[in-house]
């Protein structure tokens, strides 16, 4: 090809593919940011906190069928081809989040609202699955090797834009409604709005033709009988799964989810920063940081993929802890001084304290401690465990206040709701004169400081991110490309990124310190940096042709 014909074609093809993948992150995240709202809408007659998890839940339920549907959708993509299978993807995800726009809520419909919405995501997810291996395998298939960390490099940034677009919509509908009409029924409007991006998508999809590799290989005859056996049973290309999986998928999900979701959860939910100022601080963040996707992978394309992925893996795990330390300091510096001057101490019976993670919403936590425990983390305050006796009610000490925990375990429901009430307005009362602000003030945010953490994850994030399209494409040969980086990818994302915020709040709740929860990502982030320090290979400027 000529640098014109090939800049024209490359314009068109990043684009269809960008396009469409922005639009299933989008269809995804307007449900990771309206995860406050559902829980409220879906998940009636438990507590805040619980319900809080609950929608977190939900939110990683859609994860977990990404796997499922990577396996189907790779499967097809590497028999049948690319485009076909990106083309059904765009269309059940669009679907399904038109359906969760329509759905009842608990109060009209009962417990089949909640598993219809759980539904419609598992069908998101099991979509979602088989998109970005699609996208980034045709893109790569159709780039230069010399640019191709490049062009694959904006295909990493169709994630932003999904959210982007996804905050928008919400704060844009957020302001023109009001919090009232927004929080009744408004919260449907992103939801349904996606049946025009839906159709954008599939016309531009429409338009593509097959990756020239893929036609290469049909020519050839050399296509894979059966991409799943050789990809995962095959221990040349099975091992190269593995090392994609522990040394690269599963540090992104920890690091991209705790820079662009856990890190929202935490600065509304336990920082108490206000929506509409959250949802401004993520539009300005996610903004910012989407050039970068591109320029980590222009730089791989020079320095390697190893080394700029090993640099945002490190840089995460030296950031995880201090960086939420300065979060709350920035957001909420109230919480912080009051936190050290009065802290809180939960005495209970160790017995009666439960590890509240319960995505499917079918325990109830009602002993004096989780109850006691449950308000706290739902306030944002960090406590300290101490046990007591046997069969004791639990004792929420806040300075030199105590509050004792009533438990409701046996109770009928609005009898435990009222027990539960009461012992909130009593812990709230207490934490509000030992001066624990109810939320924060919008006067006491420093906005350099907030911003400026954010921008520290979002490098490390988009480091990691921005350069591994083009590495887990090089790692496969053509005949299984598809199937045997869209596993590993799915189960790394979906599995540890789409349950990390679920499962940090839920440690949180538990252990009592609100920082507790980071030791999740940033274990899996080590892990996976030494693993690709040690077994990853540098894969910059491989021929895609060739059989590696």
């Amino acid at each position: 090809m000529t640098k014109t014909t090939e800049s024209n074609d490359m314009r068109l093809i990043v684009a269809a593919s960008s396009a469409g993948t922005a639009f299933e992150w989008y269809d995804f995240f307007i449900f990771g940011t309206s995860a406050a709202l559902i829980s409220k809408a879906f998940f009636a007659g438990v507590s805040d906190a619980a319900g809080f998890i609950f929608a977190l839940g939900a939110f990683g339920a859609g994860f977990a069928f990404r796997p499922l549907g990577s396996l189907v959708f790779g499967w097809l993509g590497d028999k049948l081809g690319r485009k076909g299978a990106f083309i059904i993807t765009v269309s059940l995800m669009g679907a399904a989040t038109i359906g969760i726009g329509l759905l009842p809520t608990y109060k009209q419909a009962g417990i089949i609202a909640p598993a219809l919405l759980i539904l419609l995501r598992i069908v998101q997810g099991f979509a979602l699955g088989g998109e970005y291996g699609g996208a980034a395998v045709y893109v790569a298939e159709h780039s230069p090797a010399a640019k191709r960390g490049y062009y694959t490099g904006w295909i990493q940034i169709s994630a932003s834009l999904g959210l982007i677009g996804a905050l928008l919509v919400i704060l844009a509908t957020r302001t023109i409604m009001g919090e009232t009409a927004f929080a009744d029924w408004g919260w449907r409007i992103p939801f349904l709005s996606s049946a025009v991006l839906l159709l954008v998508s599939l016309y531009m999809r429409a338009k593509l033709a097959e990756s020239p590799a893929f036609k290469a290989m049909q020519a050839e005859g050399t296509a894979s009988k059966a991409p799943l056996s050789e990809a995962f049973l095959k221990w040349k290309y099975l091992k190269r799964v593995l090392i994609v999986l522990f040394g690269v998928t599963v540090a992104q999900g920890a690091v991209w989810y705790t820079t662009f979701f856990y890190a929202q959860f935490f600065v509304e939910k336990v920082v108490k920063l206000a929506p509409a100022s959250v949802n401004t601080l993520m539009i300005a963040i996610t903004v910012a940081s989407a050039p970068l996707y591109v320029l980590f992978s222009w730089l791989s394309d020079r320095w390697g993929r190893k080394p700029v992925m090993l640099f945002g893996m490190l840089l995460a795990v030296a950031f995880y802890f201090p960086g939420f330390h300065l979060l709350t300091q920035a957001a909420n510096p109230a919480l912080a001084e009051a936190t050290k001057r009065t802290p809180v101490t939960v005495i209970a019976d160790p017995a009666e304290c439960s590890v509240q993670f319960d995505p499917v919403g079918k325990t109830a936590f009602l002993s004096s401690c989780d109850i006691a425990k449950s308000i706290l983390a739902g306030a944002g305050v960090s406590y300290a465990n101490q046990a007591a006796p046997a069969g004791t009610a639990a004792l929420v000490k806040v300075g030199a206040v105590e509050v004792t925990a009533k438990s409701a375990v046996g109770l009928p429901a609005a009898d435990a709701k009222t027990v539960k009430a009461g012992v909130e307005t009593a812990l709230k009362a207490a934490l509000g004169q030992a001066g624990y602000p109810a939320s924060a003030d919008p006067e006491q945010v420093n906005w350099p400081l907030l911003l400026g953490t954010m921008m520290v994850f979002a490098v490390a994030a988009t480091a990691l991110y921005g350069p591994m399209a083009s590495a887990l494409v090089e790692l496969f040969p053509t005949r299984i490309r598809y199937t045997a980086m869209s596993l590993p990818y799915n189960i790394g994302t979906g599995w540890i990124g789409g349950f990390l915020p679920a499962v940090v709040f839920a440690v949180v709740a538990i252990n009592g310190n609100m920082y507790f929860g980071l030791w999740y990502p940033l274990g899996c982030t080590l892990l996976s940096a030494l693993v690709t320090l040690i077994f990853l290979p540098e894969t910059k400027g491989r021929d895609l042709y060739a059989e590696t």
